[in-house]
């Protein structure tokens, strides 16, 4: 009964650190794409408005981007 009790105990601080690494992760990999967005945010912004005026000036001259 007590080396059950170990091996359950023992279970717990493997998935602990694992939970801990994957949290790391996930940070990681969030701060990246926060970077990304930052530096290519004029990029895209700028195809997006270029997209919007090519298909309003050849549709309906009122419509607003």
């Amino acid at each position: 009964m007590l080396e059950f009790i170990r091996s359950i105990t023992h279970r717990r601080g493997e998935n602990g650190a694992s939970a801990v690494e994957y949290g790391l992760l996930v940070a990681g990999i969030a701060a990246l794409i926060a970077a990304v967005v930052f530096a290519m945010g004029g990029t895209i912004r700028s195809a997006f408005s270029k997209t919007c005026g090519g298909i309003s000036s050849k549709g309906n001259p009122s419509a607003t981007c």
